[in-house]
């Protein structure tokens, strides 16, 4: 069973990827629509997702050794690591501190609860910072995990157009902003614009988990 459902998966990514390629469309994500096109499935076939768990266990598992695979499009631009080290660190710790503390104050203006505020602050980094930083600061890890998914969902979908809209199209600006703010989703959304982009937005998005991490008393204190 986990085979079949890894083969369901697999083939509904291929068959979105190819549609988008076919019809590039900002609504046509392949991660969502990919996501939608397995829920039905598991629907269709009356099938728990308990059933579906051992599947995308092993599938999690495998996002491991991806995350590091993208150590070698980087290692193939070190280039620009050396040319832009310094804007790359600044504008990443900086990207990190404003998602944080805006979102926060957002929700806070909103008259959030304390708990969901703090679950809502790390929400640009990818899930196991998230989790931890809200556990540290009274937020509720689930919670927490749910934001960095809705966060990666909306910046692979609108992320790309937006920037174009706003006539980014430098493709290291284009990578970093794309994985600082939406960690793997936006850096899978890079890597389809290029190596480049998708390069340094892996870059970004683990920097941004650092400085998320580094970075979270000060929003806190500024959130109470």
């Amino acid at each position: 069973m986990p085979l079949f459902f890894i083969c369901v998966t697999v083939c509904a990514y291929v068959l979105l990827r190819r549609l988008s390629l076919r019809y590039p469309h900002p609504l046509l994500n392949v991660v969502v629509l990919s996501a939608a096109l397995v829920v039905l499935v598991l629907l269709a076939l009356d099938v728990p997702f308990s059933d579906y768990a051992p599947a995308r266990d092993i599938m999690t598992f495998l996002l491991g050794p991806a995350t590091v695979g993208l150590a070698a499009p980087l290692y193939r631009h070190r280039g620009l690591l050396r040319l832009y080290a310094l804007p790359i660190v600044v504008s990443v710790a900086l990207g990190a501190l404003t998602a944080m503390t805006i979102a926060g104050g957002i929700a806070r203006l909103g008259g959030l609860p304390h708990e969901v505020v703090m679950s809502i602050v790390p929400k640009g980094v990818s899930i196991p910072f998230a989790v931890e930083i809200a556990r540290l600061y009274d937020g509720i890890p689930p919670l927490a995990a749910a934001f960095v998914v809705a966060t990666g969902t909306l910046g692979s979908l609108v992320g790309a157009s937006f920037l174009t809209l706003m006539n980014i199209r430098n493709p290291v600006a284009r990578g970093l902003a794309l994985g600082t703010v939406s960690h793997a989703q936006g850096t899978a959304a890079a890597l389809l614009e290029g190596e480049e982009q998708g390069s340094m937005a892996g870059l970004a998005m683990i920097l941004a988990g650092i400085f998320t991490a580094l970075f979270a008393p000060l929003a806190v204190l500024l959130l109470t």
